[in-house]
């Protein structure tokens, strides 16, 4: 935690306890608390429900998996529970349609002995649904910006009774070309409200909405920049004509029994999902050209265990909360030091041990250094038997050098060609337009 709000942290804190109970919530809140099987706040919750409660902002930064929905899941139920008006009177953002449909589950499961109702709202399905469920006056809206400004430029949504405003997942918005969108949904907000923005990681751009969006705000910062300690994460350096050999390598020892598998691009995701399957693993993919219920019908496989292996672009990085997943491999290494974070920490969560690898080809070199000089410290290397070490010291050539051009070997001089001599028409002529 930053040490300017040390101080006022430790005045915000409730009364020691072994709970929930420390923060008084309302009975109805405790009931959900323990039918969702939570047994103590986490150091996020902590760290943030005695300020949320007070209803001052709050800029909390902090590991995926760490407990960071219920940290503003709670102060938000809490505060709408203390009058029956017409909603939304709260709005949560996400950045994508598996994040929003996590917090919504996650919200109702708290909520569920009370009588406060939400609605998702995201693209990549018909409005029809969404309209008609914003029409009974739900007290929480959870959605992405995108399908959010559509719903309110056409009418549909009203922002006029918000009273707190989330932003969840901060960084990713703006990875994804959001914060215009957001901007504009600012804009259609009350002036008073209550805002939380939650982030695993804060880039430059973000740090800038937050200062223009939060007033005074109680900021937690918890270590976000490295994995959790509960991750044993490593890097094979592997040629990528090996990277198959290597996975199915892995799949085939006995420690794992829940896997998801990132690659680069979606088609790489879906031929290799075909290709696992061909080989005999359960195996599903999870990327941005499959429809809605395609995608749905996905997770739900892997979350019920009738998939052991899901295999996703960066679209699963974020917001995709299975418990269980007990290993993540990184076929290809993903696009920024930060987005590492975020994909190894679909596993180690809640506390429970994990395991991450990552597939590093000498052309990643470039990507190894800044990630190792963002977590500050280096990537443990490992190598699996029967598997050469590429050495990532320096980078090797795409192309094979060409040899020198060997020097022309002397051979017989070819004889020139004489000049070939005027034809006598044509000196006739040329004499005849001299005298003219």
């Amino acid at each position: 935690m930053n040490t300017s709000t040390a101080d006022s942290t430790t005045s915000l804190r409730s009364a020691p306890g072994t709970g929930f109970e420390r923060f008084e919530l309302d009975p109805s809140l405790d009931r959900g608390i323990a039918a969702a099987g939570f047994e103590g706040p986490r150091p996020i919750q902590v760290e943030t429900l005695p300020a949320a409660l007070a209803g001052r902002d709050v800029l909390g930064l902090a590991q995926t998996g760490t407990g960071k929905t219920a940290a503003f899941a709670l102060p938000l139920l809490q505060r709408l529970l203390d009058g029956r008006r017409p909603g939304p009177r709260a709005l949560v953002l996400a950045p994508t349609r598996e994040l929003a449909l996590q917090i919504d589950a996650e919200i109702r499961s708290l909520a569920r002995f009370t009588r406060l109702q939400t609605a998702t709202i995201f693209g990549g399905v018909s409005m029809r649904t969404q309209v008609q469920a914003l029409r009974r006056n739900p007290a929480i809206a959870v959605g992405c910006p995108g399908r959010v400004l559509d719903l309110l430029q056409q009418g549909s949504l009203r922002l006029s009774r918000v009273e707190t405003l989330v932003l969840d997942e901060a960084d990713h918005m703006f990875d994804m070309g959001f914060l215009p969108d957001v901007r504009r949904i600012l804009g259609a907000l009350p002036a008073r409200r209550q805002n939380l923005l939650f982030s695993a990681t804060m880039p430059r751009e973000i740090r800038r909405l937050a200062d223009d969006l939060l007033g005074d705000p109680h900021v937690v910062e918890l270590a976000h920049g490295a994995p959790a300690a509960t991750i044993d994460h490593a890097l094979y350096a592997v040629a990528e004509c090996r990277k198959r050999d290597l996975l199915e390598h892995l799949l085939a020892q006995d420690e794992w029994h829940s896997a998801i598998v990132f690659t680069r691009t979606k088609h790489r995701a879906r031929r290799l999902a075909q290709q696992l399957v061909q080989s005999g693993h359960r195996a599903v993919g999870l990327q941005g050209n499959m429809s809605q219920a395609q995608r749905d019908r996905a997770m739900r496989g892997f979350r019920a265990r009738r998939y052991d292996v899901l295999v996703a672009t960066d679209i699963a990085a974020r917001g995709i909360d299975v418990s269980g997943v007990s290993h993540v491999i990184n076929y290809d290494v993903p696009n920024t030091p930060d987005a590492y974070t975020h994909r190894i920490g679909r596993t180690g969560r809640s506390e429970r041990e994990g395991v991450a690898r990552t597939f590093v080809t000498a052309e990643d070199r470039a990507w190894l250094r800044d990630t190792e000089r963002r977590l500050g410290a280096p990537i443990p290397r490992c190598q699996a038997p029967g598997f050469e070490l590429v050495s990532l010291d320096r980078a090797a050539p795409r192309h094979p050098a060409r040899p020198p051009a060997k020097p022309a070997r002397p051979g017989p001089r070819k004889p020139q060609r004489r000049a070939a001599k005027p034809r006598a028409g044509a000196n006739r002529r040329r004499a005849r337009r001299s005298r003219v």
